[in-house]
């Protein structure tokens, strides 16, 4: 039987979660739910330089949004816990210290000062590349170069030392990236990364490694921004013995700018008027709101649909799919080397899609809510009505009260253009017998009566409906242009349908010749 799949995410609580870090999530989850696996939790918080607090909450809070279910992990539990990478911190120290003592790592004592000595002495020297190296690591204060009493009496006095990987000097490092196919690279172009820092606690490379291999991961699906660090984790997996158990790699596209030029960033977002983020983040320190998919009217179904395809091509026509649809359909195999362009047009197509979907009943309180901030009453009837009537014309459930407006507010001006061209004897005729009509209707008011009502009234006065329905809707609403204007009438009520008539009717007094 082959092993389950077991995926992870794996953010850092250093502020609010990207929009580009929930489609890693999305991915790894698609990818877990297709094959019948797992998807985990894990909060890499060893910056803790870098911590933000409520990050982490924050991120919980996104992924339960937008319907990312985590089988084990932060904030679910597990046969792994704790599920926080500080709280582990002597798992790492053991394998850093394994590594020293099997002499694939080392202990390094060099000073703030010191490194940057080294790296001015290179950049002076033109040297290729400015780092602590497995050429470089010879001049400076480290256990291959102290004798080990040396190194022995520093770390009893307590001196700050890091555990730094003792890098092959001449060795090919391959690995086969399900996306982007075999990457090979030189150990020369790998320096000697620091696995512990002088904290105790382990660099992201030492930590996801170890993690990943305990929590049996066999898939690591992340940003393209990790790739240049792969061919360190190949390393450390093979130096810890665990080569064998190694997860295949997956690095998935940059999301790009709108433009499809560079790296997609807060200040591109800010700059284009829309979210970066899933939810609406204030920073701790600064106060500085910024804001969320959520808080702008994004449905969580929209923005899993708009995210699956900025990169992955199901390979059909389609582009409209649940999470269920999207987990059958989804594959690794499908997602583009290249870098998506975040196109924010596209991700409001998807929303006004699934708003036109959604139930009235389901986008009446927006309605409500929007009526009531304007210091107006809706009922849940009219509210159900005016969702009916115009989600189709919307991108956004808090839209339809700007749509609205004409049926909350009588006309007090009244489009100029149409008035020229469309209100003339024949209008002024059609308002009058229909407004008088209206007087005397004691039947159910509903859209089918009123468009009786109007044609039979018409037929009888002679006058042709189509040549003044934009002059009615004109009186009823000030506009040449709007929603069905029956239900229109409908959810206006009998009432106030007359006082527009007859105040068109007085104000709109000359008829175009």
């Amino acid at each position: 039987m082959s092993q389950q799949v077991r995926v992870r995410f794996a953010p850092s609580p250093t502020g609010p979660l990207h929009i580009g870090g929930v489609r890693t999530a999305l991915y790894n989850y698609l990818f877990a739910r297709k094959m019948g696996g797992k998807m985990l939790l894990r909060i890499e918080d060893t910056d803790q330089n870098r911590f933000v607090p409520g990050a982490e909450e924050y991120i919980l809070e996104s992924l339960r949004w937008v319907g990312i279910e985590i089988d084990e992990g932060q904030g679910i539990g597990g046969p792994h816990a704790p599920y926080r990478q500080s709280e582990r911190k002597d798992i790492y120290r053991v394998e850093a210290e394994r590594l020293v003592a099997e002499g694939k790592a080392y202990y390094a004592f060099d000073t703030a000062d010191e490194l940057d000595a080294m790296r001015k002495r290179l950049e002076a020297a033109n040297a290729p590349a400015a780092q602590y190296n497995a050429i470089t690591r010879m001049q400076m204060k480290n256990s291959l170069t102290l004798k080990p009493e040396d190194v022995k009496a520093r770390i009893d006095a307590g001196d700050p030392y890091v555990i730094r990987l003792k890098t092959p000097r001449k060795e090919e490092v391959r690995l086969n990236d399900l996306i982007r196919g075999w990457v090979n690279v030189h150990s020369s172009a790998i320096d000697d990364k620091v696995l512990l820092k002088s904290d105790g606690l382990p660099t992201y490379h030492l930590a996801n490694v170890v993690d990943d291999h305990i929590m049996g991961i066999t898939h690591v699906i992340r940003g393209e921004e990790w790739l240049p660090s792969a061919p360190l984790h190949v390393l450390l997996y093979r130096y810890l013995g665990w080569e064998s158990t190694m997860p295949q790699f997956a690095h998935l596209p940059l999301l790009l700018k709108p433009e499809g030029n560079g790296k997609l960033s807060k200040r591109d977002a800010d700059l284009g008027g829309f979210p970066i983020f899933p939810l609406q983040w204030t920073d701790p320190f600064s106060g500085t709101v910024a804001r969320g998919f959520r808080e702008d009217g994004y449905l969580p179904e929209a923005v899993v649909n708009f995210l699956a395809l900025l990169g992955w091509n199901p390979g059909t026509e389609q582009e409209l799919f649940t999470m269920a649809e999207l987990i059958s359909s989804f594959d690794i195999a499908q997602i583009h080397k290249a870098g998506a362009r975040f196109d924010i047009e596209k991700a409001k197509w998807f929303n006004h899609q699934y708003i036109r979907q959604r139930p009235n009943e389901e986008l009446a309180p927006a309605v409500q809510q929007q009526a009531e901030a304007n210091g107006l009453t809706c009922s849940a009837d009219k509210a159900i009505k005016i969702a009916g009537l115009l989600k189709e014309r919307v991108n956004f459930a808090h839209e339809l009260f700007t749509e609205a407006r004409t049926i909350f507010y009588t006309p007090e001006v009244y489009d100029e253009t149409i008035a020229a061209a469309k209100w003339n004897a024949d209008a002024v005729r059609a308002v009058t017998v229909f407004r008088d009509a209206l007087q005397s209707f004691d039947g159910e008011f509903m859209a089918d009566t009123i468009k009786h009502t109007l044609s039979d009234t018409l037929q009888q006065a002679g006058i042709k409906q189509g040549k003044i329905m934009q002059a009615m809707r004109l009186a009823l609403t000030g506009s040449g242009t709007g929603p069905d204007l029956m239900l229109t009438m409908e959810i206006i009520g009998k009432d106030e349908v007359i006082k527009r008539l007859e105040q068109a009717l007085e104000t709109l007094k000359t008829p175009a010749s």
